[in-house]
Formats: C-alpha cells, sequence, structure tokens
C-alpha cells in the first residue's frame, strides 16, 4: 500500500514520457515520479525513496523533494495565502499545502507561522491541522526550574496559551503567567514552573522574581517617560488595570516600584506614580 504524506522506497517499473513509474515490490499498482525529479543513471529496477502526495489534479505523484511535513510529525510552516475556506502553507512543494479553516485556532494571516500536523481527509486529500496537541508528549526531561523554548499553537482566554515545548511536549502558560498578548505561531521561552502529576508543564514567561524586577522596574520607567512623567496606576490600583497598563502583576509591580522608591527614581500614591524630577 502507497504511503500517502510519508516517504517510501519504490522500485522503478518502467519508462514513459511523462517520468518513471514506480511500484511496491510484489506489487501491480504504480505511481509517477516525473521526469525531471528522475535521477541521473536511473534505470528499471532501481529503487527510489520518495514523498508521495497528490497532485494539483488530486493525482497521486512522487517526488525527491523533502517537504517540511510528512504524516506523523508537527511543523513551524509559513502562511502564504488565505481564502474563507482556509489557508495555504508553504511546506516546500509545488502545490502548497491545504488548511481547512475548520482545523484552524484563531485568527490566520499570510507571512504568519503556524504550527500543524499533516492527515488524510474524508477526501483521501493531504491536509494540515493545528490541532496538533494528540501528538503531544506528557513524557518530557524538564523539571521545575528548566527554561524551555516552544512554539504557541492555541490560546483561551480563560485558561491561557498552550505551547508545544521542543515542538514536542505539553506546556501550559496560566492565564496569570499572561501578560503579553500571544497568538498561535508565537515562540516562547519560558521557564517550568510546575511538572503537573501527568506530566504536561506548567509554564512562565518570566524569571524568578529576584531577577524580573530589574526588568519591570525598566518597563515602569518606560511607560512613565512615554506618559509624561505621570502614570495612573498606583499602589491601591486594581490588579486587572495593572495588568492592563504595564502588562504586570500587582506583585511584580509593587516589589519594581518599591525598587525604584529605594533608588529615589519615583512617588508612589494610591492612585499614580510619578516620576521623582516631575512638577506637579
Amino acid at each position: 500500500m502507497f504511503n500517502l504524506g510519508g516517504t517510501q522506497t519504490l522500485i522503478v517499473d518502467h519508462f514513459a514520457e511523462a517520468g518513471a513509474f514506480l511500484k511496491e515490490s510484489g506489487g501491480d499498482e504504480t505511481v509517477l515520479l516525473p521526469g525531471k525529479q528522475v535521477p541521473e543513471g536511473t534505470d528499471a529496477g532501481s529503487l527510489l525513496t520518495v514523498f508521495l502526495y497528490r497532485d494539483s489534479e488530486d493525482r497521486l505523484i512522487a517526488t525527491t523533494q523533502t517537504p517540511r511535513l510528512q504524516r506523523g510529525e508537527i511543523a513551524l510552516l509559513t502562511v502564504k495565502q488565505t481564502s474563507p475556506i482556509g489557508a495555504f502553507l508553504d511546506w516546500g512543494l509545488a502545490k502548497d499545502l491545504f488548511l481547512p479553516f475548520k482545523e484552524t485556532k484563531g485568527e490566520i494571516r499570510p507571512g504568519q507561522q503556524v504550527l500543524v500536523t499533516l492527515y488524510v481527509d474524508k477526501s483521501r486529500r493531504l491536509a494540515a491541522s493545528m490541532r496538533v496537541d494528540r501528538l503531544l508528549s506528557a513524557e518530557s526531561p524538564y523539571r521545575a526550574g528548566d527554561r524551555i523554548t516552544g512554539t504557541v499553537y492555541a490560546v483561551k482566554d480563560d485558561i491561557g496559551a498552550f505551547v508545544a515545548v521542543d515542538d514536542r511536549y505539553f506546556g501550559l502558560i496560566p492565564r496569570q503567567e499572561l501578560y503579553a498578548r500571544l497568538k498561535p505561531g508565537d515562540p516562547v521561552e519560558a521557564r517550568v514552573t510546575r511538572v503537573r502529576p501527568d506530566g504536561k508543564l506548567d509554564l512562565s514567561p518570566r524569571k524568578k522574581a529576584y531577577a524580573q524586577m530589574g526588568p519591570d522596574a525598566e518597563v515602569i520607567l518606560e511607560h512613565l517617560q512615554a506618559a509624561g512623567g505621570i502614570l495612573g496606576v498606583g499602589d491601591k490600583s486594581d490588579a486587572e488595570l495593572i495588568r492592563t497598563e504595564l502588562s504586570l502583576s500587582k506583585n511584580a509591580f509593587k516589589r519594581a516600584a518599591g525598587h525604584l522608591l529605594k533608588e529615589g527614581k519615583i512617588r508612589i500614591y494610591d492612585d499614580r506614580i510619578e516620576a521623582a524630577d516631575h512638577q506637579p
């Protein structure tokens, strides 16, 4: 049986004007390898390793090119164009890979990179899906405190950002740790905060509190400068307001603001902070 969506070593059965026709050992059905892709010196009986997909007319066809994605794999692909029914992705072959609308997560735009897997649809065509979670493993080598890299594959406002760690393992940045807007396809660097009993990883894109305080203080100073020396968040401000204005948690804000106060760079009030050199 031909391995649609994967590589397979086949035997050259015969040649025709269009190219070489390949078959499995002991099989009768053949598949075309276009002439321009037949390696020099290939004869009848030669073994060739090819990738099998469908051409623009939905005919099964072989290629000696290696696509960026095969069945059972996950890969980050670039969106070439979108349409009301889905998107078309660059996967390294002449015919772009179709991503059906029902298999997308979030808004998709040309030029965006999306993490996808490859499947065969009901019409026996190859298609992409952003539902990669079924291929991710909960058996990672990581422990709490480890630094990881990964790719966001879904975002749910009430839960958080779902991350494919190393594009292989389950990870989640919980909602309370999200201080920047993420979208599917975004790369992330994060710290493992907890390994759950089921093996899935809880993540934070922030450093430990003592290491994060300096960068957070710089965020406050930058916003102060942009606001002309007065910022409408203070010691008694609501946590959601602080998150909206500064992309910081209330605890992180208070640590960083306290640090700046000790250095004499700001004044803190219940409803605002001011740059120390600001003239009322």
